[in-house]
């Protein structure tokens, strides 16, 4: 009996998706890529109190360096995930990562080019957000390849079991905090020890050194070459197929997932860029090991706890929409609760706690909302994660 087209691509699908141990290889390269992420992404915030005080910035032009990150970002997010759909997410995200390591292990030696450092940081910034954030066509290609989320949303959406998928976006959205753990412990001691410059040296360079490992044992030398020719000339590498915007956004979930994201964000990436100046001024004498390390190290075992737990309660009968849900007002409801604690305590214990607390269960998230858009829509989950994260 000959199979209908539907059940043809669901075959297709399934004989795509990783084996076990395929899966388990590129869940743990992919959990050290968003660590090495979030190392390069989080070396600024560690460092603009040390860098403020060599290049005499006052709060105003700081916080135009920290937040000039996102004007790259939320820029970049629809057309790197339309090509984390067309031609493999991993092909992108290893093109971006090479980009974006250069780029921070080069921004010491960019800050030194001339006296207008705000300019050349600024610039960094906007560039490293456009590499974290997009691959484009055409002429900016060779400077912004890839994205990282939007094409790791596409590449997991396509490659891992439904039931899995909480479970392994969960652990790969760890490296997050994992990253920002590491660059809180060893950014504070090399900052203290060696200046502001060694904490991007050591975060650009632990990126490239990433990259060749993906590199050499995991990808295709040809189907790179391959994804290097389309990105060139421009070509499709599959059938033309259209993303069906209208038919999309006349769903009450897209929109529900598109606020959900933007709540999110305003609350995560407030906390991750102004924390430790935070800390620093609120709390002069605190050790910046303590405030830069104890949030991101509870947040590590929650973001997997949060994984493991949405795919117990699926596997235990309850339904994928009433867990994705319970986990998003888990991630954004109560979480908020605690955000807004802790600017109302004089008490650096308490302080630290609330962050903890607050930064710990924003992982949630990771089992709610983001791997909800790979429900929604798995053929074309990373141009609209991209789309939901431009709102960012």
């Amino acid at each position: 009996m000959q199979q209908s087209p539907e059940e043809a691509r669901r075959d297709a699908a399934e004989d795509a998706q990783w084996s076990r141990p395929e899966c388990q290889a590129w869940t743990g390269t992919l959990l050290l890529g968003t660590c090495l992420l979030y190392c390069a992404r989080v070396s600024m915030p560690i460092c603009t109190v040390s860098m403020s005080q060599d290049f005499g910035w006052n709060k105003k032009e700081a916080g135009i360096v920290l937040s000039s990150f996102f004007w790259g970002y939320c820029l970049t997010q629809i057309v790197g995930g339309h090509l984390g759909d067309r031609i493999g997410g991993e092909k992108v995200i290893l093109l971006s990562a090479s980009a974006w390591g250069f780029i921070t292990a080069a921004t010491p030696l960019l800050a030194h080019l001339g006296s207008a450092q705000l300019v050349f940081m600024t610039f960094s910034r906007i560039l490293t957000g456009l590499l974290q954030g997009r691959g484009t066509a055409a002429s900016v290609q060779l400077s912004a390849l890839g994205v990282y989320f939007p094409a790791l949303t596409s590449l997991l959406s396509q490659k891992v079991r439904e039931s899995e998928r909480a479970f392994t976006y969960s652990t790969v959205g760890a490296g997050s905090q994992f990253g920002t753990l590491v660059t809180g412990a060893v950014g504070s001691l090399l900052l203290d020890w060696y200046g502001w410059q060694s904490v991007f040296y050591l975060s650009g360079g632990l990126t490239l050194l990433w990259v060749y490992y993906v590199y050499r044992y995991l990808l295709s030398e040809q189907d790179l070459i391959l994804a290097l020719s389309v990105l060139a000339q421009g070509l499709p590498v599959a059938r033309h197929s259209r993303v069906p915007w209208r038919q999309l956004f006349r769903k009450p979930s897209i929109w529900a997932a598109i606020f959900s994201q933007l709540s999110a964000a305003c609350s995560f990436f407030i906390l991750l860029s102004w924390l430790p100046t935070f800390f620093k001024e609120t709390y002069p004498s605190s050790k910046g090991w303590v405030f830069n390390v104890v949030p991101w190290l509870v947040a590590i075992p929650a973001s997997v706890l949060s994984g493991f737990l949405s795919d117990h309660l699926i596997s235990q009968g309850y339904r994928t929409i009433t867990v994705r849900k319970f986990m998003q007002v888990m991630g954004l409801g109560l979480s908020s609760v605690f955000a807004l604690c802790l600017g109302h305590t004089s008490s650096f214990c308490k302080s630290v706690f609330f962050a903890s607390a607050s930064i710990g269960l924003q992982t949630f998230n990771h089992s709610g909302v983001s791997v909800n858009i790979q429900d929604l829509a798995p053929s074309c989950a990373g141009v609209l994660f991209g789309e939901d994260r431009s709102t960012w």
